[in-house]
């Protein structure tokens, strides 16, 4: 068989990998995302995904959904992450794989948590395996692109999102009620609760919850919600607000050393100053979150983009006029984009 045909083989098994691995998102925390499969004669005989941290991993459920475990001594695995060679919550994968002989391993990448880097694969070719890493290896990095920006820039994955009109605002100037105004439409905001349930964290600044009082909760999707984090540089949210209500873990980030903390509902102290999106996310970070949402309002926004300090921005232009009100964050990128019904969704990634 000529390498392209091997090269091709080994695409697509890692392909299915990948498929299988999204299936955990927003439930491996602090995990990755993995995904396996085993193959025999050109034929996938066991699959499998991690599904939540803690509970076997990919490789564990792939080699015990093969019916006919003799095969394995004849087959190839395919993993979209290095296996793991050390004890944590579950034996290492690794040990797994040599015990049951399986003689070829396929990796898409490396993984960069320190107690791995490296020595999986070490350990299972020293041990007689066949390994071949670096298969659909960009598509494996995009995968797990929360967990790697965690590990090798000690910073969460940061999400930046906003709505705005047809005529470029985000909210009108005033309001009766202390409740948004929606500007994108219904299934766009569905869309939105799905990315809260993907990702670990999400932020707002003080302004919005004054003004909008949001939840900030994925209750029009299933899954779990983010942790709320709050900016209150000077305690004026009370508890009569959302935010402090104690239903969801919440992370109150102040200056005020006497702020009341209350049940599911802590502050972190630091200065607000010029640094104020590096000290954010340096708490973020310290607190093990992998991954947030800021969701505003401007202020918030356009400093993480004058910092240069995001991943990805994800912008929805609704058909709503204005006419006035506060203008969207300025963000000098062309990105890709889709229609949500009559919304049009734009994202941008920062290549920096």
């Amino acid at each position: 068989m000529s390498y392209f045909c091997v090269v091709k083989i080994h695409e697509k098994y890692l392909s299915r990998c990948i498929q299988l691995a999204k299936n955990g998102l927003g439930s491996t925390y602090p995990n990755p995302l993995v995904g396996s499969v085993i193959v025999h004669n050109d034929k996938i005989i066991g699959e499998g995904w991690h599904r939540k941290a803690g509970e076997p991993h990919a490789e564990v459920h792939a080699i015990n959904s093969v019916k006919d475990q003799s095969l394995l001594k004849e087959s190839t695995i395919y993993v979209s992450l290095e296996p793991c060679s050390h004890f944590g919550k579950t034996p290492p994968c690794c040990d797994l794989i040599i015990a049951h002989k399986i003689p070829k391993v396929v990796v898409g990448t490396i993984d960069p948590f320190s107690k791995v880097a490296g020595s999986g694969i070490q350990r299972l070719r020293d041990n007689g395996c066949e390994v071949t890493v670096g298969v659909l290896e960009k598509e494996c990095l995009e995968l797990n692109k929360r967990f790697f920006t965690f590990h090798n820039k000690k910073r969460p994955y940061i999400i930046l999102k906003w709505a705005e009109s047809r005529d470029g605002f985000i909210a009108p100037l005033s309001k009766d009620t202390k409740a948004p105004i929606w500007i994108s439409n219904e299934y766009s905001r569905q869309l939105v609760h799905q990315w809260r349930a993907e990702e670990q964290a999400i932020l707002v600044g003080t302004q919005t919850v004054l003004d909008d009082n949001p939840k900030l909760d994925v209750r029009d999707w299933t899954g779990k919600n983010p942790t709320r984090i709050v900016l209150d540089r000077q305690g004026k949210i009370d508890s009569n607000y959302f935010v402090n209500d104690g239903k969801t873990k919440t992370v109150v980030i102040t200056e005020q050393e006497k702020l009341i903390e209350s049940e599911n509902v802590r502050a972190e102290i630091i200065t607000f100053d010029n640094q104020l999106s590096q000290k954010i996310v340096d708490v973020v970070y310290r607190l093990g979150l992998q991954s947030i949402i800021i969701e505003g309002g401007k202020q918030t926004l356009q400093t993480f983009i004058d910092d240069r300090l995001w991943d990805e921005a994800r912008v929805f232009v609704s058909d709503t006029i204005l006419e006035k009100g506060i203008t969207a964050p300025q963000l000098n990128r062309i990105g890709k984009t889709t229609k949500i019904k009559t919304d049009q969704l734009t994202i941008n990634l920062n290549h920096d």
